[in-house]
C-alpha cells in the first residue's frame, strides 16, 4: 500500500507538494539505529537521530508541524552517512527520506549560502569547463601566495574555511577521448566517472585507476558528453540540476555500450547506483535509470569481482582502512577493498576501532556544519592513532580531504592514499624491477 501526504513546501507554503514515501511507515522505532547515529551518539538528542528525524518527516508529512527553519536544521545536522540502514533490521532506506526532506527544503545555511550553493550546483557542476577554470583562478590565488594576504583579512569562518582549501596540483586530468586499450590480455570494455573534483584535485587518482584497469585486461573510456554525478546536489536539497546531470550521464555512458561503469569515489557511485529513485517519476528515463544503476560498480568493487592479474612489487607499509560511508552503508562493499589490500606483497592490514563510522566530511558538511565536523573527525583520529601505522587507506576523494586535515590538526601525521594509488604503485614497481 502506497502513502501519499501533503506536505508544506519552505519555499512557498502556500503550495502543497506530495510526499510519497512508504519507507515512513518501515521504521518500528526500535532504536537499534541510535547508537550508530553520529549525531545522536554525540547529543545525545532524540531529534538528532535516525528515528526522531523519521518522527520529524512523518509529522511534516501529516500537516501536524511545518517545515520551519527549526525543522531544517534538524534535518541537515544529519551527515548521511547511512550508518543507520546498515543497523536497521527492517531495513529502512533513511537516506530515501531524508533526501526526499531537503528536497523540499532547499540547500542549507543563510539565505547567501543558499544563494551561493545553489550557483554551485546549478552553473558549475553541471560544466565541466566552467568548474576547471573555476579550479584555475584557485589554483592562481594559491600559487600566487594571494591566499596568505587575503587569509588575515577574511572573518573567522571564512579564514576557517580557505584553510580547509586542498592545494590544487599543477596539471588536471584529461583523459584520451579516443579511449585506452587494455595493456594485458582483453577481459572487459569499460566506461570510468571522470567526476567534477576527482580530475581536479585527484588526477593522479584517476590516472591510477585508470592504469590499473589497463593492467588488468580492461578497455577503458571516458564518454565525453558525461558529466558531475550529481551527488552534492542530490544530498543537499538540489534535484532539477541533478535529474539534469542524471540523465545525461545515463544516455553518456548507456550509448559507450559497456561491460560496467567505473567510478572511483564512493559518493558518486552510491547516487549513480540510485539514479533509478531519482528518476522514478520520470517515464521517459525511469526504466534506463535502473539499468544504468545496475552497471554501476565501484572500482574496488569491479576489480575483487574480476581478479587481479599481473605481478606485484612488495610494500613494506603498514596501514589502516577507513570505510567511506557511502561505500559500507550506501554500497554494502566492505570485503572488496580489503580483499585487493591482501593481495599486495608486504602490505600489513590493521583494523581500527569504527573504522565504518563517519570521518565528518559527509559532502559539504564540514563546511556547513565545522563544529560536528570537527568532534567526528578528531574522534577518528584518535582512532587511527590507535593502530600505529604508517598509512590510511581511504578510497573516496572527500574522506582523503578530511583525513588530510585530521592529519594536520590532530595527528598523527600520516599519509594518506586510495585503494587504487597503492595498487598502481606496487604494479609500477613490479614493472621498474622486471627485465628489460
Amino acid at each position: 500500500m502506497e502513502h501519499t501526504h501533503p506536505i508544506i513546501d519552505s519555499a512557498n507554503q502556500s503550495k502543497v507538494a506530495t510526499l510519497d514515501l512508504p519507507e515512513l511507515y518501515q521504521c518500528v522505532h526500535c532504536g537499534l539505529c541510535l547508537n550508530e547515529c553520529p549525531t545522536y551518539r554525540t547529543l545525545q538528542l532524540e531529534p538528532e537521530s535516525p528515528r526522531g528525524r523519521i518522527h520529524l518527516v512523518k509529522a511534516a508529512a501529516d500537516g501536524r508541524i511545518e517545515l520551519n527553519e527549526r525543522f531544517k536544521e534538524h534535518i541537515y545536522l544529519c551527515l548521511l552517512c547511512r550508518a543507520c540502514e546498515t543497523a536497521c533490521p527492517s531495513g529502512v532506506q533513511y537516506g530515501r527520506i531524508a533526501e526526499t526532506a531537503r528536497e523540499h527544503l532547499g540547500p542549507p545555511g543563510s539565505p547567501l549560502a543558499r544563494t551561493v550553493l545553489n550557483f554551485v550546483f546549478a552553473q558549475l557542476l553541471p560544466y565541466p569547463r566552467r568548474l576547471r577554470f573555476a579550479f584555475s583562478l584557485l589554483r592562481l590565488y594559491q600559487r600566487t601566495g594571494l591566499h596568505r594576504v587575503m587569509r588575515s583579512f577574511l572573518p573567522t569562518k571564512l579564514r576557517e574555511m580557505d584553510a580547509m582549501l586542498p592545494t590544487v596540483p599543477r596539471k588536471f586530468f584529461r583523459p584520451e577521448s579516443s579511449g585506452h586499450h587494455a595493456i594485458s590480455q582483453y577481459r572487459a570494455k569499460v566506461a570510468m566517472l571522470n567526476g567534477c573534483v576527482m580530475p581536479l584535485l585527484f588526477g593522479d587518482v584517476n590516472e591510477a585507476t585508470l592504469r590499473v584497469l589497463q593492467r588488468n585486461g580492461c578497455e577503458v573510456i571516458f564518454p565525453k558528453s558525461q558529466t558531475c554525478c550529481g551527488a552534492l546536489n542530490t544530498h543537499n536539497g538540489e534535484s532539477t540540476a541533478a535529474k539534469r546531470m542524471a540523465r545525461q550521464n545515463i544516455d553518456a555512458f548507456l550509448g559507450a555500450n559497456v561491460d560496467a561503469i567505473i567510478v572511483n569515489a564512493a559518493g558518486c557511485g552510491a547516487v549513480m547506483k540510485e539514479y533509478g529513485f531519482l528518476l522514478r517519476d520520470d517515464p521517459a528515463y525511469a526504466e534506463k535509470a535502473e539499468r544504468f544503476g545496475s552497471l554501476v560498480k565501484d572500482a574496488g568493487e569491479f576489480l575483487a569481482g574480476l581478479g587481479l592479474v599481473g605481478t606485484f612489487a612488495p610494500l613494506n607499509l603498514t596501514v589502516t582502512y577507513q570505510d567511506p560511508c557511502h561505500l559500507a552503508h550506501g554500497q554494502k562493499i566492505r570485503s572488496q577493498p580489503r580483499k585487493l589490500l591482501h593481495a599486495i606483497p608486504g602490505l600489513k592490514l590493521i583494523e581500527m576501532e569504527g573504522s565504518d563510522r563517519c570521518c565528518g566530511s559527509a559532502g559539504i558538511y564540514n563546511l556547513t556544519h565545522p563544529e560536528m565536523s570537527r568532534h567526528l573527525l578528531q574522534e577518528k583520529m584518535q582512532s587511527i592513532a590507535s593502530t600505529n601505522t604508517e598509512a590510511i587507506v581511504a578510497p573516496n576523494p572527500g574522506c582523503m580531504l578530511q583525513l588530510r586535515l585530521g592529519a594536520q590538526q590532530f595527528g598523527p601525521a600520516l599519509t594518506v592514499y586510495h585503494l587504487m594509488d597503492l595498487l598502481e604503485r606496487s604494479y609500477r614497481a613490479a614493472e621498474a624491477s622486471s627485465p628489460k
